[in-house]
């Protein structure tokens, strides 16, 4: 499938909504490893990293060399964590402690 075809947001959608609906991060977790090849969950794994990194304030340069990942992807993920209503920013302040999302 290319990326204009309507079944990459159609399945795109549906998978959303299963993985919002499973409840059990350990499903998930299996589920993810089993659809993803090892190389794919490591560069998920690793942009995921990044955006946590960017949040902490670290320099983009030092997240390059500690995830070994281009400048190109950390400033898209830089550009996306600063958007009004961001997903990323949804995400971060979902798997923030309690207490740190009261301050």
């Amino acid at each position: 499938m290319n990326i204009d075809d309507p079944r990459v947001a159609e399945n795109l959608g549906e998978l959303s909504r299963t993985l919002a609906d499973a409840g059990d991060p350990e499903l998930i977790e299996s589920f993810l490893r089993c659809l993803l090849t090892p190389g794919e969950t490591a560069d998920i794994a690793a942009r995921w990293a990044l955006v946590k990194a960017l949040d902490r304030g670290m320099p983009q340069r030092e997240i390059a060399k500690n995830l070994g990942l281009s400048l190109c992807k950390i400033t898209r993920g830089s550009r996306e964590l600063k958007k009004e209503k961001s997903a990323f920013r949804r995400f971060l302040g979902m798997v923030k402690k309690p207490a740190e999302r009261t301050l």
